[in-house]
């Protein structure tokens, strides 16, 4: 299997479709393969079945023009950082080889969630170590970003998706067993007629912080560096 630049891992499917479905959409247009991890099939959800869930993650994924997409077995709703599921993540890194992975915010509502960010970012550090018991190459991403869409924290930058917003929005429509209206699990999930609005207002206020119609948010945990002050984007007043 050929390597992949930038790999998406979370821990639902539609977590991706989300919170970055549309920097995978922009990224593809700039040339760079991307996949994703889902680590969970989706078998306790209050919504659907894990093959309603699979049909539609497949689905998504051809929206999202990702070259690989692909899930692990690891019990949906309780998702452990365990060095079981830390080798088994590892070992897909190993195999595709990204340079960039985007993972969950560490902090939020679902356990799930924030837990597959410390999973994941030790999986990728062992994911490196030459004598760990791990088929493949040792490979060590390069950079480790985090999609902050529903965190309630100032990103470290964002993503232009203005182009590409009708095109998530569809990835994220695929999700039938989710969002189509019903009665199952209405109190808790939001509503069909009002998806759209929300996921549009929500990129729309990423996009007026750096001057664009609609983005993405993302942090890094490390101090970013700039050689060329003059090439510095987003105007200040």
């Amino acid at each position: 299997m050929p390597s992949i630049d930038i790999l998406a891992i979370a821990a639902h499917r539609d977590d991706v479709e989300q919170t970055c479905g549309g920097t995978l959409l922009a990224m593809h247009t700039r040339g760079w393969s991307t996949g994703i991890l889902d680590l969970t099939r989706g078998e306790s959800g209050t919504r659907g079945t894990a093959a309603e869930r699979e049909a539609e993650a497949i689905a998504a994924a051809r929206i999202l023009n990702v070259a690989h997409r692909e899930a692990l077995d690891l019990p949906d709703g309780n998702v452990e950082n365990t060095l079981p599921n830390r080798l088994k993540v590892a070992e897909v890194l190993r195999r595709l080889r990204p340079r960039v992975v985007i993972l969950p915010y560490w902090q939020g509502r679902h356990p799930d969630h924030y837990t597959s960010a410390t999973l994941g970012y030790e999986s990728c550090f062992i994911s490196g170590l030459a004598k760990m018991d791990i088929a493949g190459e040792p490979h060590r991403p390069y950079k480790i970003l985090y999609a902050s869409l529903y965190a309630d924290v100032r990103p470290s930058f964002v993503v232009d998706i203005t182009p590409h917003i009708e095109q998530r929005y569809q990835a994220l429509a695929a999700y039938r067993s989710q969002y189509a209206s019903q009665s199952t699990g209405d109190s808790i999930f939001v509503r069909e007629d009002d998806i759209r609005e929300r996921t549009f207002a929500t990129a729309r206020h990423y996009g007026l912080l750096a001057g664009v119609r609609y983005a993405e948010p993302f942090v890094q945990k490390e101090v970013g560096l700039i050689e060329d002050l003059m090439l510095l984007p987003v105007q200040s007043i």
